[in-house]
């Protein structure tokens, strides 16, 4: 019997002018694991919502068909009635956690799904562990680095031991270790368990089978091997590329150069000794483990920190992408978020938007886009602003194969204008569009390249 059924699900968000689902029908079987593909703004995110309750009861809009989850039609039921039932990792952590301790926030869930509490302890410390997040269990929130927080809101909805479990970009922010034990640790959970991805290398081999959407329609929903074969011969771009990373090396003539620098936060020493030399007309990848400081590397040579120890030394502007570009949007039309850096100037900020495949977006409002569209927003946001450093963290977080290719040959186009470091965790793309490979575990560097 189905552990969850979609008939003729169609929705429609609030002031939206197309549906964001459409006569989408699925049966979701115990235990079985799904690989949920598609190019940003497909969907994808929504069908998640509308398992977990959330789409209609929190978003509002136009629903019509019909969710049933666990035996629950979820219009008549409640996302905090489906709890129990169904567990979601979002596709922002940030916007995930409550409380400002690493223990507490995985404790939360349990405590109000009613669980026992004299096994709340135990299963927080099974969680964390089996995220490989055990020695971060007394750390403050606000202190972790987006991989290390992706594995914490990872151990709470695996605390919960659901009968379903949603899983939104679950793998953006992790190192390439983290990420396939994520997928491993999802199957080993016994649950019904839905991917929904961008790095489909990521996914492929661990799901049993793959629904692929486009503009809000299931085109293809296969048993793995056979979706495979599809794939490759109607969307090459999703087939799982083998990441081949250029060497490492040394700038010619830097234009920015991190000596032998240190920061700490509080107690907690992220960096220490450590140099780094950007030249204009070359693109430095910035890979290595959850935590081991690729984010205040980036901060540090934007000017964003000041080193406790060792020098920063960087000519001209410099411009910074965050891991998580939406919290700093704050125009209600696009257009207007990107001019911002130019004066207001919209000309510039039209063709701006069109250069990372924006056009026909300026009066959308940013909120309303999908992540990876606002993804890409956030992206022609600086770009517009034409840095002589451009540094950006995580850019392919919610970003399609297909926008990834593109932003790739975007960056290699404009590359002779400035120095560039990409801090990532996708080393397919890392191979793709750096020029030099440079690592924060210089000890594994052998083994990345």
């Amino acid at each position: 019997m189905a552990l969850a059924r979609v008939e003729q699900l169609s929705f429609t968000y609030p002031e939206a002018e197309h549906p964001a689902l459409d006569d989408v029908s699925l049966e979701l079987e115990p235990g079985e694991v799904v690989a949920l593909l598609g190019p940003s703004g497909c969907g994808k995110s929504t069908l998640l919502r509308a398992l977990a309750g959330l789409v209609p009861h929190f978003h509002g809009g136009r629903f019509a068909g019909r969710v049933e989850v666990g035996g629950h039609d979820t219009r008549r039921t409640r996302p905090a009635d489906l709890a129990g039932t169904v567990a979601t990792l979002f596709q922002d952590p940030e916007d995930q956690v409550v409380f400002t301790r690493v223990a507490a926030e995985v404790a939360f869930g349990l405590e109000n799904v009613g669980a026992p509490p004299a096994r709340i302890g135990a299963r927080v410390a099974q969680g964390l562990t089996a995220v490989g997040a055990a020695h971060l269990a007394e750390r403050r929130v606000a202190e972790l680095s987006g991989g290390e927080l992706q594995r914490v809101c990872l151990a709470s909805v695996l605390a919960l031991e659901p009968q379903l479990l949603l899983l939104d970009e679950p793998t953006s922010q992790l190192d390439p270790e983290g990420a396939e034990e994520a997928i491993e640790l999802a199957r080993a959970a016994g649950a019904a368990v839905v991917v929904s991805e961008q790095r489909p290398d990521r996914v492929l081999g661990a799901c049993d089978r793959v629904l692929f959407l486009e503009r809000g329609r299931i085109v293809l929903d296969a048993p793995r091997d056979e979706a495979l074969g599809w794939l490759a011969r109607h969307r090459p771009a999703w087939v799982p590329r083998e990441a081949v990373l250029p060497a490492p090396g040394s700038a010619q003539e830097p234009s920015c150069r991190l000596d032998r620098v240190a920061f700490a936060y509080g107690d907690a020493r992220v960096l220490e000794g450590f140099s780094l030399e950007l030249a204009r007309g070359e693109i430095v990848a910035l890979v290595g483990p959850n935590g081991s400081g690729k984010t205040t590397l980036a901060k540090l040579a934007s000017g964003l920190l000041e080193p406790s120890a060792g020098s920063v030394t960087c000519s001209g502007r410099a411009c910074y992408l965050s891991q998580d570009p939406g919290r700093y949007l704050v125009r209600e039309r696009a257009e207007d978020e990107v001019a911002l850096a130019v004066g207001g100037d919209l000309a510039r900020a039209r063709e701006a938007l069109r250069g990372v495949g924006l056009a026909g977006f300026e009066a959308r409002h940013p909120r309303d886009l999908s992540s990876g569209e606002r993804e890409r927003l956030a992206l022609a946001a600086v770009l517009v602003a034409a840095p002589d450093l451009l540094v950006l963290d995580e850019p392919t977080r919610g970003v399609d194969p297909e926008r990834k290719d593109e932003l790739a040959a975007l960056l290699h186009a404009q590359a002779s204008t400035r120095a560039t470091l990409v801090v990532t965790n996708d080393l397919v793309f890392a191979g793709a569009v750096a020029d030099r490979c440079v690592s924060t575990a210089p000890e594994r560097e052998a083994a990345l390249v």
